[in-house]
């Protein structure tokens, strides 16, 4: 396996020495894979779902090569046929002209293999303008015993809804996984030696500094150290990285200003209150609309559920609404004013 020239990854799996913790989610999906469950994996995007995913294949791999792991991303998918495409490419590799669900499942059926499938996005079936789809994959899934899956989603409500509404086919049938960030001092020390391991030096502040800035959210983070790294020093301050986000920030000027202009005047005005505080439990408090001028509870929730659908907040386990995009939440901080 080759040597990576920075070893802060922005996009797809290496291997276990670039990959930051997780050990108790790993372990969690491996034993429900194991003991017949299938797995709903639940967190937004960027917080290291695919990563974690290939991570645990790489794992089950390395432990057993008979079983098959497949991995297939179907938030680009339109339709039902674009959905059947996919699945047949990857799990069988090529498909003959008229091939459909029934047969991709028997194939897997008649293996006389184990499989475990990760479908990434798996929310995205609920915009497929067939109807009855959920229905259609659980009445085939269901009957698989040699196959698993992971189904990884983003939006959480639409997940949540899926595997947790009784009314659904998915209802129970998924041992449910979230991802929460990784904690400070795991990651810290990852970064830190990772660095060392390539004769730099980071200090304890200054990755603790971009883990604040970050919110501890994995891509931006890991985003930051790979520019960081790829630095010509070997020994890094607090002020590299202001100049580095600030060069990013600039580098996103007109795509976020361009978001900005999307959006009304309320609910621009309700974003940037919430890039302020970063954390917003009680976005209908008193004080909290009096100081950011809101007008009015009702403006205020409609503002929140037009921004909510637009993605561009998302509502974390505790119920706290912040700016999805880090790098957006910094720039509406530092060039939108009050």
């Amino acid at each position: 396996m080759f040597e990576l020239k920075n070893p802060f990854l922005v996009a797809g799996y290496h291997s276990p020495a670039y990959f930051c913790d997780r050990e108790a989610e790993s372990k969690k999906i491996i034993s429900a894979l194991s003991n017949d469950r299938n797995v709903s994996l639940i967190s937004p995007r960027r917080m290291g779902k695919t990563g974690l995913i290939h991570h645990v294949f790489y794992q089950i791999r390395k432990q057993n090569k008979d079983i098959r792991c497949f991995y297939l991303d179907i938030f680009s998918t339109q339709n039902l046929h674009d959905f059947v495409t996919l699945l047949g490419k990857t799990v069988v590799g090529k498909l003959e002209h008229g091939d459909g669900l029934q047969e991709i499942f028997s194939y897997l059926q008649q293996s006389g293999k184990r499989i475990y499938i990760a479908i990434d996005e798996f929310q995205q079936i609920t915009d497929y303008p067939e109807k009855s789809v959920e229905a259609l994959l659980r009445s085939y899934m269901q009957f698989l015993p040699n196959v698993k899956f992971i189904f990884s989603g983003s939006k959480k409500h639409l997940m949540d809804a899926m595997f947790s509404a009784a009314n659904r086919p998915f209802y129970q049938s998924t041992q449910k996984t979230g991802l929460k960030e990784i904690p400070l001092e795991t990651y810290r020390k990852f970064a830190i030696d990772l660095f060392h391991t390539h004769q730099k030096a980071l200090d304890v502040a200054v990755f603790d500094y971009i883990y604040s800035e970050m919110s501890g959210h994995t891509w931006y983070i890991q985003f930051i150290l790979n520019q960081l790294f790829a630095l010509e020093q070997t020994h890094y301050s607090i002020q590299d990285v202001i100049n580095l986000m600030n060069d990013i920030l600039e580098e996103e000027n007109a795509t976020f200003k361009t978001y900005c202009e999307l959006i009304t005047k309320g609910q621009l005005l309700l974003l940037k209150a919430i890039a302020d505080e970063r954390k917003v439990s009680a976005p209908y408090n008193a004080h909290f609309m009096k100081k950011y001028s809101l007008t009015a509870p009702s403006s205020v929730r409609l503002a929140l559920k037009s921004l909510l659908d637009k993605m561009l907040i998302l509502k974390d386990e505790d119920a706290n609404y912040f700016v999805y995009d880090r790098f957006f939440s910094l720039w509406l901080k530092n060039n939108m004013s009050n």
